[in-house]
């Protein structure tokens, strides 16, 4: 039974409860269609990860490869890339030359650490021309500094992506050790079980071998830790329909990819053609899978110890680091990264 109010004159009660009925209608529609967006809300539209990218792109050309794949992996939010192990100079034009050709000029270049090997490297001729000061982005002289405080000045913890030897990274943390707190790791380093190409003796990994102290410091830090190490990054590689799908790719990332390995091809070998039937080992490009996906690798909980002679091995008074221990599915990741670089396949 509807109700009156006694105060008011019967006409004016109408008037109150039909105004009111039209309120509930409106409230109810209004309920009804903010379900129904939310309902429509993509899948995709879950958080991006800020993460960090520091690297020793320009001497391997697996670090061009791992930047192109970042770029093309929507689940990440690049923030700011950092050149590591020397030559800043050069690393940072191919950075710079790499994101603007990505359209991607908005993320600011950091000079890291400045010590030897100075001078330049295999794909030197892509940025012969290239001047650093006509970068549309920011450039910034101490990319130390510039990871730190890109780490404490975000919101939310950032993923430190790394993949190559750690001095800058070591630099940062000496500097502010506070960002282990505020950041997890992701790397590309070390032989846990299995070395170069498959190998049953351990290796004495480049990254780490590079700078021992460095990945030392980086390993006693008190972040979270997540490795590729030889045992799965050290297999993978791209060859037949998979690799030609890139080659002949049209996506600007995908076409600057190829450009440097070819140049980085030529400079090794000048009569080598691997550039046009495969790539070569791909390391760094299962750092960047792991930093959102774990799918594709089994992982185990290992404790790590870097020795001087730039060894990581089982230790039980290592580090406790989260390590992708081998591949369940490595066919699936060469096409995962095929897919994102280039395109599903027609």
């Amino acid at each position: 039974m509807a109700m009156t109010n006694p105060i008011l004159p019967p006409t004016r009660n109408r008037r109150v409860a039909a105004a009111t009925r039209l309120a509930l209608g409106a409230a109810c529609a209004l309920g009804v269609l903010t379900l129904s967006l939310a309902a429509a809300e993509p899948a995709g539209a879950a958080k991006r990860i800020p993460v960090i990218y520091d690297s020793d792109i320009g001497d391997d050309i697996d670090d061009t490869w791992a930047l192109g794949l970042l770029l093309k992996s929507p689940e990440l939010d690049l923030k700011l890339v950092v050149t590591d192990y020397g030559k800043p100079a050069y690393r940072a034009k191919l950075f710079a030359k790499f994101l603007e050709a990505a359209g991607r000029a908005d993320v600011p270049v950091g000079l890291g650490v400045s010590r030897d090997p100075n001078g330049t490297g295999p794909q030197a001729a892509w940025v012969k021309d290239y001047d650093l000061a006509r970068y549309p982005g920011k450039v910034h002289a101490d990319g130390v500094q510039a990871l730190i405080d890109a780490i404490m000045g975000s919101p939310e913890p950032v993923t430190l992506i790394a993949v190559g030897p750690l001095p800058s990274v070591a630099a940062a943390l000496e500097r502010e050790p506070r960002i282990a707190q505020r950041a997890r790791f992701v790397g590309m380093h070390g032989s846990v079980r299995r070395g170069y190409g498959g190998s049953k003796d351990i290796s004495a990994e480049w990254n780490v071998r590079a700078d021992p102290r460095a990945c030392q410091k980086v390993f006693a830090a008190a972040w979270d830790m997540t490795l590729t190490p030889l045992d799965t990054c050290g297999l993978v590689h791209l060859d037949g329909d998979r690799y030609r799908r890139v080659r002949e790719s049209d996506d600007p990332v995908a076409r600057a990819i190829i450009e440097n390995y070819r140049i980085w091809s030529t400079a090794r070998d000048p009569k080598a053609k691997a550039a046009e039937t495969r790539s070569s080992t791909l390391f760094d490009t299962v750092a960047v899978y792991l930093a959102f996906r774990r799918d594709l690798c089994r992982m185990e909980r290992l404790s790590l110890r870097v020795d001087d002679q730039g060894f990581t091995r089982l230790h039980q008074t290592g580090k406790t680091i989260t390590v992708a221990a081998e591949w369940t599915h490595l066919d699936g990741f060469r096409d995962f990264l095929v897919e994102r670089l280039a395109g599903k396949g027609r």
